[in-house]
């Protein structure tokens, strides 16, 4: 018998829940929706599948049950980050804006990007690169990037940058949420995190993804967090 989740016992958590019952009421209500309309979901393990269903949750599109995919240790890993008050490096402002600030508080958790500073866009345009690479770079000379999450929902270059720091510059985040959306190295840039086996990873197979996506996922690992400190 699985566990129980935040969902399962909407009382236990008071920091990660909605602040009004109302709004506590129709989200978990929205959870039991889409327990009983998911099908199958035997892939995922008991915590796994809280950041399964708040993803379906944020998007209505029940393919993320079987789009989504987990690195054996990436709950383990991101629990334990976010416990320890990581940071959390995004890829663009879209993730830390749509983050919980009081969640994030709670756990001495800090979100950051770099994408829009002008150092970024002058050496981007400079080098030919993407704001994205030269956002990654600079996180990783400022010594962020190991034991961070790392949120990437948006660009493709991004997340293949943070792969190529991995495997020539030694980086070990504590977990990747590569979940970037598009058309141009999107799929490709997820099947080659697949392949990472030094460092955790969530990932959406596919052309599909997004900030949404990532946001969800960590919002759903804040809970799960919360609720292990009270178990």
């Amino acid at each position: 018998m699985s566990k129980q989740t935040s969902a399962d016992n909407p009382r236990r958590n008071t920091v990660t829940e909605q602040m009004t019952q109302a709004g506590q009421k129709i989200e978990h209500g929205s959870f039991a929706i889409v327990d009983a309309e998911a099908g199958d979901r035997s892939a995922y393990t008991a915590e796994q599948w809280p950041l399964v269903r708040r993803m379906i949750h944020a998007t209505a599109d029940f393919a993320f049950n079987g789009l989504t995919e987990f690195h054996p240790q990436a709950m383990q890993a991101g629990l334990a980050a976010i416990q320890s008050g990581a940071l959390i490096i995004a890829d663009v402002d879209m993730i830390c804006v749509g983050l919980s600030r009081p969640r994030l508080a709670y756990f001495g958790v800090q979100a950051q990007q770099f994408i829009a500073d002008d150092d970024v866009i002058t050496t981007a345009k400079a080098e030919n690169t993407t704001r994205a690479v030269q956002a990654m770079r600079k996180a990783w000379r400022l010594g962020l990037l190991d034991g961070a999450i790392i949120g990437i929902g948006n660009a493709p270059t991004a997340l293949l940058e943070v792969l190529r720091l991995i495997q020539e510059e030694g980086v070990r985040p504590a977990l990747i949420v590569g979940m970037p959306v598009g058309f141009v190295s999107a799929e490709a840039s997820k099947d080659a995190l697949a392949t990472c086996d030094s460092v955790p990873w969530v990932i959406t197979r596919g052309r599909k993804g997004g900030s949404t996506l990532v946001v969800s996922a960590i919002h759903a690992m804040l809970a799960l967090a919360e609720e292990q400190q009270g178990a």
